[in-house]
């Protein structure tokens, strides 16, 4: 689903977002992107969604390669992933309702198929009965619900979540990944950047970890991102 072969991205021709970076992450992977301020993580994701170029290498999603796109395509490629952000990024002045409604709109979708599909899709992630409602008017978690909602509603194949707990009290957070699970065992892709040990461990999923934009670990657990720290370490000290 998601493949990056030898990638790298330098800014500026100096600070390293990634260095010859090669993953595979397959379709319905649950996976926990983690690391330090810095590491690469950002770059990792504007790199999916082409909002940057790789300066070598090549990445695919799905049917799209990415790295030689045109930027007609782009669009296209958007449609197919979903994204969830740590400040919800609500439309204050719209409902629910119009929240979720506004990433059908904008792919001009039949107003009789929007009327069907977000009551569906607002009942899946637990708020059916606030459509009507302002997000001014909601929690935070019942936000992150609509969020969630909106970056769902197109039916991607890949949900990117930055950070979607971050502002969220552990119980909410919790709420929230099991609303995500709940999603990924539908056969989405999810990638979920986060910082929020707790989470990664209690969830058993794949962990990979960024340091100074190099994929030093990739495998199903803990966060232990002194492990991978200490493995980057050995990694440099071998080449």
């Amino acid at each position: 689903m998601i493949t990056f072969d030898h990638v790298t991205k330098i800014y500026d021709g100096v600070n390293v977002g990634l260095e010859d970076a090669s993953i595979d992450i397959d379709k319905g992977d649950f996976v926990f992107l983690v690391g330090p301020s810095g590491a690469g993580k950002s770059t990792f994701i504007k790199l999916i969604l082409k909002e940057i170029d790789a300066d070598s290498g090549t990445i695919t999603v799905g049917d799209y390669e990415v790295t030689s796109l045109s930027n007609r395509m782009v669009p296209q490629l958007r449609r197919r992933i979903g994204m969830v952000f740590q400040d919800f990024r609500l439309l204050p002045k719209k409902t629910v309702f119009e929240n979720v409604a506004f990433a059908m709109e904008i792919l001009h979708m039949r107003r009789k198929t929007i009327k069907k599909r977000v009551p569906q899709v607002l009942e899946l992630v637990g708020i059916g009965d606030k459509g009507d409602r302002y997000p001014q008017e909601l929690s935070a978690g019942e936000q992150q619900r609509v969020a969630i909602a909106r970056a769902i509603i197109n039916n991607p194949t890949v949900l990117i979540a930055d950070e979607p707990t971050g502002n969220l009290d552990p119980d909410t957070a919790y709420g929230i990944m099991e609303l995500l699970e709940q999603i990924n065992n539908t056969g989405t892709t999810i990638l979920m950047v986060t910082h929020a040990k707790d989470i990664v461990d209690r969830m058993g999923k794949r962990v990979v970890a960024i340091e100074e934009g190099h994929i030093v670990r990739d495998e199903f657990g803990q966060y232990n991102l002194d492990e991978a720290a200490d493995f980057s370490e050995e990694v440099l000290d071998d080449e």
